[in-house]
């Protein structure tokens, strides 16, 4: 196994982590920023008005896109296993 290999294995990994987050974390960001255009517009400033709302949007958008996020994870695990005899070499 050498540099190369190894960078690009790294490589994978983070890009697999990155669009699997992708859309838990763009909603919640838009939840978040809608809020608080909200909170502003209207003076109120409760913290628990920008946590809850978040918390169970990004929990319903995980919950919705699981299968998605685990196929992805599932096939570059696969991947890996299946060159594991050309990475010993």
């Amino acid at each position: 196994m050498n540099l190369e290999t190894v960078t690009a294995i790294l490589n994978t990994a983070i890009q697999v982590v990155i669009v699997a987050s992708l859309p838990s974390v763009g909603i919640g960001l838009l939840i978040g920023l809608i809020i608080a255009l909200i909170q502003a517009i209207t003076h109120v400033q409760e913290q628990t008005l920008t946590f809850v709302p978040k918390m169970i949007v990004v929990l319903l958008v995980i919950a919705a896109t699981f299968p998605w996020m685990a196929r992805l994870l599932l096939e570059m695990t696969m991947e890996l296993w299946r060159h594991i005899p050309d990475y010993v070499r």
